[in-house]
C-alpha cells in the first residue's frame, strides 16, 4: 500500500548546520555583519533605544545608536547542497546576558567584533568564549573616523593567546565580513586538529 511518501522522500538529503555566533559589545556592528552575509533576510529583535535606557545603555562614541538587539540577530549561508551556517548574533548589553548560555549551545565557533573606540567592552565576550572553551576569532570593525590599530596591537591590548586570530574588517561589507567567518572555520579546523591547507 502506497503511505504517501515518494522514493524522492528517501532521498532527500538534511544538510550538515555549523552554527556560529556573533558577539562584541554593545554598538560593535554584530546586526550589521549578520545582515552584510545573510543570504536571507535577516532576523533583527531590535528595539529603539528610550529615555529609560539612560544611565544604563553607554552610548560614548556611539552617540548615532537608535536600537538595540533585545534577543538575537539570525541569519543563514548556504554553502553547498551539504552544508549551511546559521550566524546567531547575541545581544551586546550585560542586562542580557542570561541568554548567552542558550545560544552558545552547539556552536562551532564564535567571532567576537570589537570597536577599537570602546575595546574593554570586547572583554566580556573573550572571557565567556575562553572560560567555555569554545575558539574564537576577533573582528576589528574600523569605523570611519575611528583610529586605526594593527592586529598585534588590538591582540596585545586583549591579552590574547597567540593563535587567536585578529582580523580587521568593515562588516559593511559582505566580502569583509565572510573574510572574518572564513578565518574562524579556519581557526576553528586548526583548534581541533584539521588545519585547512593554506
Amino acid at each position: 500500500m502506497d503511505s504517501g511518501h515518494s522514493d524522492l522522500d528517501s532521498d532527500r538529503r538534511v544538510p550538515l548546520a555549523l552554527k556560529i555566533l556573533v558577539a562584541g559589545g554593545f554598538g560593535a556592528g554584530k546586526s550589521t555583519l549578520v545582515g552584510a552575509v545573510s543570504e536571507i533576510r535577516p532576523l533583527h529583535t531590535e528595539e529603539v533605544l528610550t529615555h529609560a535606557g539612560v544611565g544604563t545603555d553607554d552610548l560614548v562614541g556611539v552617540e548615532g545608536k537608535r536600537t538595540t538587539t533585545v534577543a538575537m540577530d539570525f541569519g543563514r549561508i548556504t554553502i553547498n547542497e551539504d552544508l549551511q551556517v546559521y550566524l546567531f548574533g547575541t545581544p551586546g548589553q550585560d542586562r542580557f546576558w542570561f541568554l548567552w548560555d542558550e545560544l552558545a549551545h552547539g556552536a562551532l565557533g564564535a567571532v567576537v567584533l570589537a570597536d577599537t573606540r570602546r575595546l574593554a567592552d570586547s572583554f566580556p565576550s573573550v572571557d565567556y568564549f575562553e572560560r567555555h572553551g569554545i575558539p574564537f576569532v576577533v573582528g576589528v570593525n574600523c569605523f570611519e573616523g575611528a583610529r586605526r590599530y594593527t592586529s598585534d596591537a588590538v591582540r596585545q591590548a586583549l591579552d590574547l593567546d597567540p593563535d587567536v586570530p585578529v582580523v580587521l574588517c568593515d562588516v559593511r561589507q559582505r566580502h569583509s565580513g565572510k573574510l572574518v567567518l572564513i578565518a574562524l572555520v579556519e581557526h576553528v579546523a586548526g583548534y581541533h586538529g584539521h588545519p585547512v591547507p593554506a
